[in-house]
C-alpha cells in the first residue's frame, strides 16, 4: 500500500508518503527543494555518484512512522544539505523546514 498526504509546515505544504512493503515501510518527506528518507537512503550514493544533481537529502535510521521520521535526529546527509546547514544530529522536522 502506498500513502501520500499533505501536511503543513509554517504555513507551507510537505507531502509525506509512506511506502508498505514486505517486512519494511519506506518514509519520506519531501518538499519542492530536497527531501528526508528513513535507513533505505543511500547518501554515499548521492553523495558519490549522483554528485553533479546536487541532491539535498537526510536520511534517520529506526524510524517507523513518518511522525518518527520527523523527530528523529538525522544520521547522516548530503554534501548540498550540508551547505544550507542541514547536518547529522538535526530532527528531520529542522531539516525540512529549512528545505522550505
Amino acid at each position: 500500500m502506498i500513502e501520500m498526504k499533505p501536511i503543513e509546515m509554517n504555513g507551507k505544504q510537505v507531502i509525506a508518503i509512506s511506502v508498505q512493503l514486505p517486512k519494511t515501510t519506506l518514509l519520506v518527506v519531501t518538499t519542492d527543494k530536497g527531501y528526508i528518507m528513513c535507513g533505505a537512503l543511500d547518501i554515499a550514493l548521492l553523495n558519490e555518484r549522483l554528485a553533479d544533481r546536487n541532491i539535498i537529502a537526510g536520511r534517520a535510521l529506526g524510524v517507523r512512522t513518518i511522525d518518527q521520521l520527523l523527530e528523529a535526529p538525522l544520521e547522516s546527509v548530503t554534501f548540498t544539505a550540508e551547505q544550507m546547514g542541514i547536518v547529522p544530529g538535526m530532527k528531520g522536522k529542522d531539516a525540512i523546514l529549512a528545505m522550505l
